[in-house]
């Protein structure tokens, strides 16, 4: 299935106040019109935003906190495509971080047995990262400074969970008008456990290329060993028989790869543009090998792809570029950590917790302020290793719903949950209020919200 296919599915239905959401029926009165604590909806002005940044003009009356809401729908049309759901709105709800986008809240579905769309309630952050640094040629080192702590410390929270995001880029990354950063889109992270491998798919889209750490260059599908940031790496060692256009050798697969993604866009804030840019592999290879030099050999045996790594060795030399000319306006601390982050061989980039202790976070980094994580249970996981049919990822959806609804989850979990869903559900009184704002801003002449053009849940 075509990523593009996925993106159809997901609608950004609006900002929000989070009490129009609340699930319970007293907010629809017995004329059918919504109401906030037993009044009409009706005259106070609000924003709603389809996309972020996008504004349309509805009437709403009373705001408690504006949120962002997702309608991701048909999610069970393709089961790779409702795993891919059910990874990210599991890890979101797993990976409580500042630095990491939160989900406030997932509507009850009307049926158990037969839903089929999901709204998903997420803070609210006004941009990403691509878009601030398209808007802003007056960024400051403080702005570098603070934008790169925020992404490393996140970094070291997903990492010591044993999560590796693998699509870090500008887009993924959120951002307000506070300068506050959040990591988002964990529809293609992993966990990583110590006892087995794990089937990684790379889709080779330019978007995510540009970020892709060499040592990935050309890998498409492949049997990876996922290591744990902890675990000693020597004794990981796994063949797997590809094709010959995807001949490959072992890899052990680290933290590092999410490491040269932070690199990469912390370049971009520097520079305005994207550091790596490549059209292809070849490309790719020969814009990182311009900036970095020619790569040791110990460094090109880590490349995984045969073809990427014979252009390697065939590969005139080159010498390093100049940082502080190609960077002039950052500090030489911020350089200094750059080309620790942007080092070929992914042995010696440091961890995201090295990269926080580097002098250039002098006066900004604490201890307290870079907590970590208990590594993710297996548990969590389990269906990430067998077979698992439509009913199977649906029941496991529903049960990551009924998390934000607690006292329901006591009854499934007891057993004692015999409700039908009689009453009119969050989700159906959602869909109401949001048929009326169609309506109503159709007369007005407004847009109606537009088509996500991104496939990951937040943006």
């Amino acid at each position: 299935m075509q990523n593009g296919d996925l993106r159809k599915k997901v609608r950004a239905l609006g900002f929000f106040g989070f009490a129009c959401l609340d699930g319970s029926s007293e907010n629809v009165g017995n004329d059918g019109n919504s109401r906030i604590s037993g009044r009409k909806l009706s005259a106070a002005e609000i924003d709603f935003f389809t996309e972020y940044g996008d504004t349309n003009r509805y009437k709403v009356l009373e705001v408690i906190e504006k949120v962002a809401i997702k309608k991701i729908h048909n999610i069970f049309e393709h089961i790779s495509d409702a795993a891919r759901i059910l990874r990210e709105i599991k890890l979101l709800r797993l990976l409580r971080h500042p630095d990491v986008v939160e989900i406030k809240h997932i509507l009850l579905p009307p049926s158990k047995k037969d839903f089929k769309d999901i709204y998903v309630v997420f803070e609210l952050m006004e941009s990403d990262l691509h878009q601030v640094i398209k808007a802003n040629d007056d960024l400051t080192r403080e702005h570098y400074q603070f934008f790169l702590y925020q992404m490393l410390r996140a970094l070291k929270y997903m990492h010591t969970a044993n999560v590796y995001h693998r699509d870090l880029k500008p887009k993924n990354v959120l951002a307000n008008a506070n300068c506050k950063l959040k990591i988002c889109d964990f529809g293609l992270a992993r966990v990583a456990f110590n006892d087995a491998p794990t089937t990684v798919f790379w889709t080779d889209y330019v978007a995510t290329r540009w970020y892709r750490a060499p040592e990935l260059c050309g890998s498409f599908y492949s049997k990876l060993l996922m290591v744990p940031p902890l675990a000693p790496l020597d004794n990981h060692k796994l063949r797997l028989s590809l094709p010959d256009s995807l001949a490959t050798t072992p890899l052990k697969y680290t933290p590092a790869i999410d490491i040269w993604s932070i690199g990469c866009i912390f370049a971009e804030v520097l520079i305005g543009k994207p550091l790596f840019p490549g059209k292809n592999v070849v490309h790719q290879l020969d814009l990182i090998t311009d900036v970095l030099g020619t790569p040791s050999l110990d460094a090109i045996s880590q490349v995984r792809n045969d073809k990427a790594r014979k252009y390697l060795t065939c590969m005139r030399k080159k010498q390093p570029a100049s940082f502080s000319q190609k960077f002039p306006k950052a500090d030489p601390l911020a350089l200094r950590l750059l080309r620790r982050l942007l080092a070929f061989d992914p042995k010696d980039r440091p961890s995201a917790e090295e990269a926080l202790a580097d002098p250039y976070f002098n006066g900004l980094a604490k201890v307290e302020r870079e907590p970590s994580c208990q590594p993710i249970p297996k548990i969590e996981f389990e269906f990430e290793g067998r077979r698992v049919t439509k009913e199977d990822i649906k029941e496991l959806i529903f049960e990551e719903i009924l998390e934000y609804h607690p006292q329901l989850l006591k009854e499934h979990i007891s057993g004692t949950d015999r409700r039908n869903f009689v009453h009119l559900s969050a989700v159906d009184q959602f869909k109401k209020r949001f048929a009326e704002l169609e309506e109503n801003g159709g007369e007005n002449g407004s847009a109606v919200s537009s088509q996500r053009k991104h496939s990951s849940l937040p943006r």
